[in-house]
């Protein structure tokens, strides 16, 4: 059963690792405990919910989950199998709050960019540094997507990026805007200078390690840290915004340019949850903060065109307005 559950959600298109390494755990613990636990009852699952106590609240409740998944799946066919209570599992970890930047905060950035200085293994260190702040807050593109660009996935002439076999097992073409060409090209010309590799299976946030290779996402965090410090740039518990926080920026804004366009919000969120390689515009919305500038302008818009229909209550003898 374990077996055929794995197989139907790898045919939907999912890798299911961790899940099925989950399954896996579970599968030698009901084989080693054979005497004491011949099928997947209640009792077998708070026992193995014990082995993994030394664990965060929040791993276990992942793992756990994934154990209700599979038992509502076996449901289907046996209907009197044992299904896990929810209810009783412990609770999420408090996901952090996303770092919203504004588009002051990228300038300064870039700006500060500048100030980076080479070495011999990131010989351009402050052009690649400032290419991956302008790909990752006007794209919206994941980490892993960044770094897995190579120079041939820039089309030139149709103005794309070619962002391949993602989550998902999905790729795109992400059509980009002028000024975003003009800093690839820069960029692409800042190598030809230098005399570094621009072959098209070459890394483009390349450095120069063990004979040119893509930096990994610690090297890059290594280059943007000195910047927010510069710049001041804090979370409001004094950490530094994670590389991450940039996708959810993304977003944020590009919500915030339609409402002050006056365009249809929730015909656009499609179009977002295609851009940002999500199947559906449910997964979208996780990145869509209600922030304050937001909050203003829904509320604009909806006394635009409703406000006529809110009248308000009459004010009483001896009340104030």
């Amino acid at each position: 059963m374990f077996e055929q559950y794995v197989d139907l959600k790898r045919s939907l298109g999912r890798r299911f690792a961790t899940a099925t390494w989950t399954l896996q755990s579970l599968d030698r613990f009901l084989r080693d405990h054979a005497g004491a636990h011949k099928d997947l009852t209640q009792t077998a699952f708070q026992s193995w919910c014990r082995t993994h106590e030394n664990l965060a609240s929040g791993v276990r409740r992942v793992r756990m989950l994934e154990v209700h998944k599979f038992c509502s799946y076996r449901r289907r066919t046996e209907p009197d199998c044992f299904l896990p209570n929810p209810a009783s599992f412990p609770p999420y970890h408090q996901r952090a709050t996303p770092y919203i930047f504004s588009t002051a905060e990228i300038a300064k950035l870039l700006k500060a960019a500048g100030s980076l200085a080479p070495s011999p293994s990131t010989p351009l260190r402050s052009e690649v540094t400032r290419l991956a702040i302008v790909l990752l807050f006007t794209t919206g593109i994941r980490r892993g997507e960044l770094l897995n660009l190579t120079v041939g996935d820039y089309n030139r002439k149709e103005v794309t990026l070619h962002i391949r076999a993602t989550k998902f097992y999905k790729s795109r073409l992400l059509p980009i805007n002028a000024q975003i060409a003009d800093e690839i090209e820069r960029y692409l010309r800042a190598r030809t200078r230098n005399r570094l590799p621009i072959r098209p299976d070459t890394p483009l946030i390349w450095n120069a390690r063990e004979g040119g290779r893509a930096y990994t996402g610690t090297g890059l965090l290594y280059c943007l840290r000195p910047l927010l410090k510069k710049c001041g740039i804090r979370t409001l518990k004094g950490q530094p915004p994670r590389i991450h926080d940039l996708r959810h920026s993304f977003a944020v804004n590009a919500l915030m340019r339609w409402y002050r366009q006056g365009a249809d919000v929730e015909s656009k969120l499609p179009l977002l949850a295609t851009y940002l390689g999500h199947g559906s515009a449910m997964s979208t919305h996780h990145y869509l903060h209600f922030i304050e500038p937001i909050r203003t302008a829904a509320s604009e818009r909806f006394a635009q065109h409703f406000g006529a229909l809110i009248t308000p209550p009459p004010v009483r003898k001896g009340q104030r307005r």
